[in-house]
Parts: structure tokens; C-alpha cells; sequence
């Protein structure tokens, strides 16, 4: 009945925000508390959940969100964002911004989770879009897919790390075949992006106009001074996830380091990066005023923005946290994995744990640890089958992604879309994205197995 209650849950959520239009938060936590009602869970321990899951969520994510909204805004408002639009449309053109957001995506997500690498390069994004004159929805989703399809089947990504640990699988080969298995996901993610995606207008900023824009640019800074606040913190962030995939220090034991590790593992934390980025991003207005500090300011702006990005990426983490504590994910393994059905058993126990309880790296970690003690009687002996069934098991965990789902909100709030968008745009995608990634594992399974 659990698995019966989520779907209920989902088309719940649908209805309360989408036609009764009704507050995402609201309904995520009226939803959450339901669902933990009817699936059993003692009354207590729904209080904790709501409690932890919010809790856990924004400490996790709510400062990087914070900063990022701030970067952003520094970025805007000085022109900066728009200098790098115009060097990128330079390069590839109009009709290139969604594949080039989306690589860009695929790049930075390898060593940065796609919560943070969003936030980072959603202002480029706008302002490519806009520029470009183009829908926001396509170039949003595109960035969007590939940070999901780097997140989930990439090393040294802490979710497939954990997958190749668990599986004891070789990381190269899994590095070797999840590369390419990711990028073809991502080149059938940006197919189904043209097709349906961009043709849903979007305005990139309906606040600011091109006459607007063009006077920005006279005094805007260069290109390689506005890219510094965004790739200085990806840069800090890849050295330390560099360091750590190297060293084998995934628990930060800091013991046996000297203290220039010590250092870049500090610089290298996601809320430190992006706060060195914001810093960096001081420095992009022409003039710098007090002002623009103030609550009527560019950042007192940006922080009244982020206020509801906040509330409803916690609540995603409340709906999470109560699947999770309802014990649904170990119903869908004890089902699931009593199933003989090759790859495609890692793939779908993964979608399920994924879908059910929101998080990439959570459905990674506990669907490989299932399937650990039953790797020999499943048929997955050789190096390689361990190695396709680290990449099958990301490939689940990307499908699907919804309000659960705290980059669900993050996509979403950022791109102006309403949560009917949401669904039909990134969820779809992710869907995609995932089913792809596993037709084309399958069949290099049995070419190469």
C-alpha cells in the first residue's frame, strides 16, 4: 500500500499546486504528513521526519542556494552575466545554447553536485536565453539533464563512488563505459528538449528589457572577470572531489594530511567555494555602493528571491525524509530484487528507490547495497558486468526526478516554471534521460557479456 500512497501523493501535489494553486510548501508538507499517517508511521516519528528533513535539507543546500541567489544577482545586475551570453552566442550561436548548456552541465556535475553547479550557472543561462532571445525552458532543462547525467553515472561523483565501493567494481571501467553511456542519455535528453521542451516560451527575466540590457553592457565587466565567480568555486570544488577520488579519503579523515590539504579540502567545501565566489563577485560592479548590500539593495533582492526557493526545496526535503522513515525503499528492494532480469534489475530497482524517496545518491548507495550480497547469484561475476551494474544503478537513479526531489524545486523556481511544467519538462527529461542511459547499457551488455 505504501507503494500505492505515493502515487496518490504525487497526483495530490499535482492538484494542489497546479490547479487549486496552492503554495508548493504547503502542499508538500500537508502531503508528507498525510502520506506518514495512512502508511502507518507513529505519530512521533512523522514529527521527527518533518523536523529532520527539513533540517537536513537546508543545512545541506540552503547556503549554497543562499550564495548562489547572491552571486547571481552580482552578476546581473552589474552586466557581467550578460558579457559571458554574448561571448557564448559567439561561439556557438542560436541555435547551439541548448547543447552547449547542456555539455557545460555534464562537465561541471562531474565533480560538483547538480544542486550547486544550478545555482552557479543559472545566471548564464538566463542571460544566454535572453540574449539568444529564446525560451528559458529549453536551455534550462538542458543544463539540467546534464548535471544529472554527470550526477548519476560519472565518477568521481560521490553516488557512483559509493556504487563501485559497495559493488567492489573497478573505477575506471566504470569511468570508461559511464562516460559515453552518459552522453548518449544527455544527446537523447536534448532531442526530446527540441521536440517538446522549446515550445514552451519562456521569458528568460520579463523584469528587464534589451534596451535595458544594452546599457548594462556599456559598463560591464569583461567576460574573463565575470567568468572568475563562477569558475574559481568549480575549480575549488574539482581539486578537493580530485583529491579526495586520489586519496581515498571520502570520510575527510584529515589525520595523515599536510596542511596544504588541509586547506584545499576546506576551500574545496561546496558553501566555502561559493562563498569565496561571492567575494570574487564584489568586484564586478563598476563602482561599488553600500547600497547595493542593503535590504532595498541587489542582495537584500536576491535574498527576499531565494526566501521561497528555500521554503520549498525544504519541504521536498520533508516529503523525502517521510518516504524514506515509511520504509518504502526497502519494500520496493524485497520486491524487486526477487526479480531475474538481468541489467535491467540494477536499472529499475534503482528508478524505483529514486522515484519513491527523491534523492540520486541516496537510491545509488542503497540499491547497490542490496544488491551486493546477491552479485554472484544474479550473474554479475567479471569486472565488467560489476562495472555495468554500477552505471545501470545511476541510470535508475536519475528516473525520476519530482517533488521530492529537492533539484526538482531548484530547476524549477529558477526557470519560472510552475509545477505542471516541472513535471512535464524536467521530470519527462529525467525519465528519458535514464530509460536511454539503460537501452544502450543493455545492449553493450550483450555485445560485450
Amino acid at each position: 500500500m505504501v507503494i500505492v500512497y505515493l502515487i496518490l501523493s504525487v497526483l495530490l501535489i499535482i492538484v494542489l499546486t497546479a490547479r487549486l494553486k496552492i503554495h508548493p510548501f504547503v502542499a508538500l508538507l500537508l502531503v508528507a504528513i498525510l502520506y506518514g499517517i495512512f502508511s502507518g508511521m507513529p505519530l512521533n516519528q512523522i514529527i521527527t521526519s518533518v523536523n529532520k528533513g527539513f533540517g537536513d535539507t537546508l543545512g545541506g543546500i540552503g547556503m549554497i542556494i543562499i550564495l548562489g541567489v547572491i552571486i547571481g544577482a552580482f552578476l546581473e545586475n552589474s552586466g557581467g552575466a550578460y558579457t559571458l551570453a554574448e561571448k557564448v552566442l559567439k561561439f556557438t550561436g542560436i541555435k547551439k545554447i541548448p547543447l552547449a548548456m547542456g555539455v557545460i552541465g555534464w562537465f561541471v556535475s562531474i565533480p560538483v553536485f547538480a544542486d550547486s553547479g544550478f545555482m552557479l550557472l543559472a545566471p548564464l543561462n538566463k542571460s544566454l536565453s535572453k540574449r539568444a532571445g529564446i525560451t528559458l525552458s529549453g536551455t534550462a532543462i538542458a543544463l539540467a539533464l546534464g548535471l544529472t547525467a554527470a550526477h548519476t553515472m560519472v565518477p568521481p561523483t560521490p553516488g557512483p563512488i559509493a556504487a563501485a565501493h559497495y559493488l567492489n567494481a573497478d573505477l575506471g571501467l566504470v569511468m570508461l563505459f559511464g562516460i559515453p553511456v552518459s552522453l548518449f542519455a544527455l544527446f537523447m535528453g536534448l532531442i526530446f528538449i527540441k521536440i517538446y521542451v522549446t515550445k514552451t516560451f519562456i521569458d528568460p527575466d520579463p523584469e528587464i528589457t534589451e534596451e535595458e540590457i544594452i546599457e548594462r553592457l556599456k559598463t560591464a565587466p569583461s567576460a574573463l572577470k565575470s567568468a572568475i565567480p563562477i569558475f574559481v568555486p568549480i575549480i575549488l570544488i574539482v581539486i578537493k572531489s580530485l583529491l579526495t577520488s586520489v586519496g581515498g579519503f571520502i570520510n575527510n579523515d584529515y589525520d595523515s594530511f599536510n596542511l596544504i590539504i588541509k586547506i584545499l579540502f576546506f576551500l574545496g567545501e561546496p558553501f566555502i567555494a561559493l562563498l569565496i565566489g561571492c567575494i570574487l563577485s564584489i568586484s564586478l560592479p563598476e563602482k561599488l555602493n553600500y547600497s547595493m548590500f542593503s535590504s532595498s539593495g541587489w542582495i537584500g533582492k536576491a535574498l527576499v528571491g531565494a526566501s521561497s526557493i528555500l521554503l520549498i526545496t525544504g519541504a521536498g526535503g520533508i516529503f523525502g525524509q517521510v518516504l524514506r522513515e515509511s520504509g518504502i525503499a526497502t519494500t520496493l528492494g524485497e520486491v524487486l530484487s526477487t526479480v531475474h532480469i538481468s541489467i535491467w534489475l540494477p536499472f529499475l530497482l534503482a528508478a524505483a528507490i529514486k522515484t519513491a524517496q527523491g534523492s540520486s545518491t541516496v537510491s545509488l548507495v542503497t540499491t547497490a547495497s542490496i544488491l551486493a550480497p546477491m552479485m554472484i547469484s544474479l550473474g554479475f561475476e567479471t569486472e565488467l558486468q560489476k562495472a555495468l551494474v554500477v552505471i545501470a544503478i545511476g541510470a535508475g537513479s536519475a528516473v525520476v526526478s519530482h517533488a521530492n526531489d529537492s533539484f526538482f524545486w531548484v530547476v524549477t523556481r529558477l526557470s519560472g516554471m510552475d509545477v505542471k511544467m516541472g513535471y512535464r519538462f524536467h521530470t519527462l527529461g529525467t525519465l528519458i534521460l535514464g530509460t536511454s542511459a539503460s537501452i544502450i547499457l543493455f545492449i553493450a551488455y550483450l555485445i560485450l557479456t
